[in-house]
């Protein structure tokens, strides 16, 4: 427990201190122009105060301050502008290096559990022979050399060398150090949590593990990958705000620059100094230094959830979801179909069914065949290899859509769909019964209608004609945290759709059982892109959840693509974010952050606006006051004089851009049921509060300024 304090401690933390030197030279660092020619408010800023600087030193060789709009100004005045500008423009950048120190902060544990191990290969694995690898040899290599097919035994305490799957054993694994998401989980072979991740650590007992991809490309490596990276695409609504923010930057550089010439009639001029401040106060430099921040807040927040988001642009959008789209098997269901009951038909004796199932799976290695060996065990029918010695084991095929054993008597016992197990006793030259084939298709459907798949078991003796001993149910269960979760996505006002190959009868049981508000079942790729297609059409703002090769098209069109980490190369490709931990009630947490980050902007920007019409207050008077001192009467913060009024607002603008860090890298708080409300709030608090800080900030510094000699 204390362990887990200390985590969530460290993830609710703004920075570490062990990373607080390495982000602020990587703030200094980006004072590179090149770095900020993509940021054109900061590239201002920096400008600006580089020119001020060159004025302070000319002014001290020529040991005088320049008047400004017929004010005085103390002695070291320009300096103190200077300094302000570059504690200001550092502040900005200071931001988006915590926001990027704070993932790279994340990824500190996966570099140490990705890095180079050796692991045990096992040489020439047989799954029939020797499944616990009890006897055959192993070889330590270096686990980057690993490649997809290759065979690793890992024992307790050990690190799983890269991902895969479990072919034999169960043990507890320890993958918190890459989902974040704290204690340990079962891994077992033979059901829906066989998938295993590179860097997770086994704890107890003894795996052995098929590779399924390299290290270099395992869900560590890529989220490393996202975590680390100090420069992130911009997304379009950041790029659209930076063309916006650069027009309104330069309006205020058109402003400032034509300033004297209109006033100089009447007015002693402004000097350059002050109007580098009045750039620096009132362009939106707070919005343009933590907009990215909110971004890269975002994703690192749903890296903490365990979803690695590989686009900005699926996190922005993922706020206006209207429709998500769930893949049946591996997403709503676990994915593995297990038995539940055996069925006979014709008068069969349960016993002989169960038998012939039992000895039909003991050499099919899917979940299907052993839960059927299982539950016969279970209802006292055991069989053993020894049974099957000297026959045939038959494997399934997409040609003949069944499978099942020859036994060394010469009977030959299948089981597989209907119509593949009547073609096959046809083939054996037997013709069911009229009334047997309606038995079973009764049952099938009455199967079909509850959710599950049936199996058909036949047996054709050496001597005598075949027949149908009655099917196995099998059902693949929804995943226990799903209905919940559709409830809150119900609750978010999205609409859920569940779209499966399987029959329509089956996705129908399983909607209902979720509580998903569509399905459509016998889907191919083609309709599932259509859908997608149709609703977007239709301005429904689209999220699609699959794994499998058949989804890649649907996941590539939808507006946001989600995959689940087990799901086929094809599929991760084509989504644009992959959930780690295969936990498809991420969805809620996607939808959420993308609100949060939605709403934080909109704070941000209202409380910046709202400060900038209060600077303007504190400013503007003081650029002529020595000229008109009627202008005075517009000091409505009375502001100690003209230097103090400009120097406090360029300290408040560089400090409150500090004060803003936390709330963009946190978010603002709202409730997610109703987004409009919840903005509606938010701009109401944001912009009084944004009236309110500067008032009181500016005027606590003023009184602190006017302390010092001149001021």
């Amino acid at each position: 427990m204390t362990s887990q304090l200390a985590r969530e401690k460290r993830r609710n933390a703004v920075i570490a201190l062990r990373t607080l030197g390495p982000v602020l030279l990587d703030a200094l660092r980006k004072f590179d122009p090149r770095y900020l020619w993509h940021n054109p408010v900061l590239l201002l800023t920096e400008v600006g105060a580089a020119l001020t600087t060159v004025i302070a030193v000319l002014d001290s060789i020529a040991g005088i301050e320049q008047p400004s709009g017929g004010t005085a100004m103390p002695f070291g005045f320009t300096w103190a502008l200077a300094a302000g500008f570059w504690a200001c423009l550092f502040t900005a950048t200071l931001a988006e290096s915590i926001a990027e120190g704070h993932g790279r902060q994340q990824t500190e544990s996966l570099r140490r559990s990705n890095a180079t191990e050796t692991a045990r290969r096992v040489i020439g694995y047989s799954r029939s022979k020797d499944p616990a690898v009890r006897r055959s040899a192993l070889e330590e290599v270096d686990s980057r050399s690993l490649r997809p097919g290759d065979v690793v035994v890992v024992e307790a305490g050990e690190t799983i060398p890269a991902d895969g799957e479990v072919l034999w054993g169960a043990a507890e694994v320890d993958e918190s150090e890459i989902t974040g998401r704290p204690g340990a989980v079962i891994r077992e072979a033979g059901g829906d949590r066989t998938a295993v991740m590179g860097g997770s650590r086994g704890l107890s007992d003894r795996l052995v593990v098929r590779i399924s991809s390299s290290r270099d490309t395992s869900a560590a490596a890529r989220t490393i990958s996202l975590a680390s990276k100090s420069r992130r695409k911009k997304s379009p609504i950041e790029v659209a705000f930076s063309t916006l923010l650069a027009s309104f930057s330069i309006s205020f550089v058109l402003l400032v620059l034509t300033l004297n010439s209109v006033v100089s009639p009447v007015a002693e001029p402004v000097s350059i100094p002050v109007l580098v401040a009045l750039v620096v106060c009132l362009i939106p430099t707070e919005i343009a230094a933590l907009m990215s921040v909110t971004g890269i807040a975002g994703m690192s927040q749903l890296l903490q959830r365990g979803v690695l988001v590989t686009s900005a642009k699926s996190l922005e959008t993922a706020g206006d979801i209207t429709t998500v789209l769930l893949d049946k098997t591996g997403t709503v269901t676990r994915g593995s179909r297990s038995a539940i009951a055996f069925l006979p038909v014709g008068g069969t004796d349960l016993e002989q069914l169960m038998r012939a199932a039992a000895l039909a799976s003991i050499g099919d290695p899917t979940p299907e065949g052993a839960s059927t060996v299982r539950l016969a065990e279970e209802e006292g029918v055991r069989v053993s290899e020894g049974d099957a010695t000297g026959g045939r084991t038959v494997h399934f095929s997409a040609a003949t859509r069944i499978s099942g054993i020859d036994l060394p008597d010469g009977t030959s016992i299948r089981k597989g769909a209907v119509s593949a197990v009547v073609a096959w006793l046809k083939q054996q030259g037997t013709q069911p019964q009229r009334q047997i084939i309606l038995d079973l298709k009764a049952s099938t459907k009455r199967i079909a209608q509850s959710g599950g798949t049936p199996l058909v078991v036949a047996v054709k003796p050496a001597v005598g004609v075949g027949h149908a001993l009655g099917l196995i149910h099998l059902q693949d269960v929804v995943k226990d945290s799903v209905p919940k979760k559709i409830s809150a996505l119900h609750a978010l006002g999205v609409r859920t759709v569940m779209v499966t190959g399987d029959h329509r009868l089956t996705a129908k049981a399983i909607a209902a059982e979720a509580g998903i508000d569509e399905y459509v079942g016998d889907s191919t790729p083609e309709d599932k892109l259509a859908l997608i297609l149709r609703e977007q059409e239709d301005g429904h703002i689209v999220a699609m959840s699959g794994d499998g090769l058949n989804d890649a098209p649907a996941l590539a069109q939808a507006d946001i693509g989600i995959a689940m980490n087990t799901a086929t190369a094809a599929a991760k490709s084509s989504a644009n974010m992959v959930i780690l931990d295969d936990d498809p009630t991420h969805l809620v947490d996607i939808i959420k952050v993308g609100r949060r980050q939605m709403a934080t902007r909109g704070a941000l920007m209202t409380f910046n606006f709202a400060n900038d019409a209060v600077r303007y207050f504190t400013l503007f008077p003081a650029l002529f006051v020595g000229t008109f001192p009627g202008l005075d009467a517009l000091n409505l913060l009375r502001l100690h004089s003209p230097a103090s009024a400009i120097l406090s607002t360029v300290i408040f603008s560089s400090l409150v851009m500090g004060i803003l860090i936390p709330l963009a890298l946190i978010g603002v708080p709202y409730r997610t049921e109703n987004l409009r409300s919840a903005l509606t709030r938010n701009l109401i608090y944001c912009g009084l509060s944004g009236l309110l800080v500067p008032i009181i900030g500016i005027k606590l510094i003023d009184l602190v300024v006017s302390l010092l000699p001149g001021y």
